[in-house]
């Protein structure tokens, strides 16, 4: 810890946060292993676009600061605020999704409008919106617990508030932000004691939705279709699941090494984003791929062991925050590890903690501020039983 002199914040306060090392570790390795991928993947595009091959990557770094900085706030709000400001949480959500569909404020990019301008960077609305509605879909499930396990009015209202936040990401459109927000909210509400009756048929209505909505749409039939069979159209529809397979099987055992992927020469659209893990997986091969992914399930590990142990503290709140978060994690990174594998469509969803993406690099880190936070206060309850058990020993 740094002098008193040089924090903003008491002493008190810093000498007493109690976070988790093993949590921290594995952010930071994943953190740290990204910028190098990223720096791999996107020097030669940034190289062309603006003259500076660690263009990418310096915007990254001022991302993570801000990251930094939204993590030590969420560090420390106590948990009891943020469950008490979990309806007006909702609003804000909302709120954010809404903005972003107003012209003149929405900024476009390749046909979506998914983004504000603020200041030094342009925020992607879905990100903080879908933080904010997971904080208040876990105070609801604390608040309406009897009605959610009994009645199917408790299901049906967070249902209906999803449903209108899915909507809101289908008018950018975002199908991926949208599909990722209803499983970790389904799993929350499953968790939560939601009745099987309720989930099935939610979860039968959604699916058949979701079918519905793919197959009246051209564009997201053409990628349905590209999926299925990219070969067919390999220079079309196909063609970035094609240059993705190329790439994953480059890399063969070990890859071709760090910095010497042909893929990412632009023959791979969005290497640096969507298909940074293909370009990883051309350079370090078939076990550096299973070194990251051993590292996102350990992420997971940690956070579902964290939300065990808030509930058998009876911290449900923050139980229930926990598994919304390492659920949302854990679906991201598999949808894009998929889709970079070729077993899943293209949703354009980053790699968190790996790809280039401003807006999901703060959030993410925000989220994992909240998980520090939780561990915390769980070390802080557990201080006192730990002293008696030392005194009767």
């Amino acid at each position: 810890m740094s002098n008193s002199a040089t924090m903003p914040f008491p002493v008190r306060i810093r000498t007493h946060l109690k976070l988790d090392p093993v949590l921290l570790l594995i952010v930071g390795a994943l953190f740290f292993g990204g910028l190098v991928v990223l720096a791999s993947a996107s020097i030669t595009v940034s190289d062309n676009a603006v003259s500076e091959p660690f263009y990418y990557v310096q915007r990254q770094l001022i991302a993570a600061l801000l990251g930094a900085l939204a993590a030590t706030a969420c560090v420390l709000v106590p948990m009891r605020a943020w469950q008490t400001l979990s309806p007006l949480m909702l609003l804000a959500g909302i709120a954010l999704l809404c903005v972003v569909l107003v012209p003149g404020i929405g900024y476009e990019v390749n046909g979506a409008t998914r983004w504000v301008r603020i200041g030094i960077m342009n925020l992607q609305v879905s990100e903080p919106a879908r933080l904010c509605l997971l904080i208040y879909l876990a105070g609801y499930i604390v608040r309406q617990q009897k009605t959610l396990r009994e009645r199917f009015v408790g299901f049906l209202r967070p249902m209906l508030v999803l449903s209108v936040s899915c909507v809101l990401l289908l008018q950018q459109p975002d199908f991926g932000a949208a599909i990722v927000l209803l499983a970790t909210a389904l799993v929350m509400l499953f968790v939560g004691g939601a009745r099987i009756r309720d989930f099935a048929l939610f979860f039968s209505l959604a699916l058949v939705a979701m079918t519905a909505l793919a197959l009246t749409s051209a564009y997201r039939l053409k990628r349905l279709t590209g999926f299925l069979d990219p070969w067919a159209d390999p220079y079309n529809s196909g063609f970035q699941l094609t240059q993705s397979l190329i790439a994953v099987g480059r890399g063969e055992w070990f890859g071709v090494g760090l910095g010497e992927s042909v893929q990412k020469l632009f023959y791979l659209p969005e290497a640096h984003t969507d298909f940074v893990f293909a370009v990883y997986a051309e350079e370090f091969g078939l076990l550096g791929s299973l070194v990251m992914i051993g590292l996102f399930a350990a992420l997971l590990w940690r956070v579902f062991q964290l939300a065990l142990r808030a509930s058998d503290s009876e911290r449900y709140f923050e139980a229930y925050l926990a598994i919304g978060i390492g659920t949302w994690l854990g679906l991201q990174a598999f949808i894009n590890i998929g889709v970079n594998m070729g077993i899943l469509p293209t949703k354009g969803l980053t790699l968190p903690l790996i790809s280039y993406g401003r807006s999901s690099l703060i959030i993410t880190m925000a989220a994992i501020g909240l998980l520090l936070r939780i561990h915390h206060e769980l070390k802080v309850d557990a201080a006192p039983v730990n002293r008696k058990r030392r005194k009767k020993q």
